[in-house]
């Protein structure tokens, strides 16, 4: 489990900098319209969440399963 933890940290550390948006997002948000770099942040949040909760919705239930399956 180290190696793996160690693997993707190792991997991430040396990832060049990158744009969370595409090249016409990106061209929208430098336009200067405050309140629609706002809209597309929270947009990105939003897309960004549902596969963490899905993610940790799974875990969650393997963990149930497998603490009931040793009592």
């Amino acid at each position: 489990m180290k190696k793996i933890i160690a693997f993707f940290l190792l991997t991430f550390a040396f990832f060049p900098n990158t744009y969370a948006q595409c090249a016409m997002c990106k061209a929208v948000v430098e336009s200067g319209d405050a309140e629609l770099a706002q809209g597309l942040n929270n947009g990105i949040v939003y897309l960004m969440a549902f596969p963490y909760l899905l993610i940790g919705g799974l875990f969650y239930f393997i963990y149930r399963y497998k603490t009931k399956k040793k009592n």
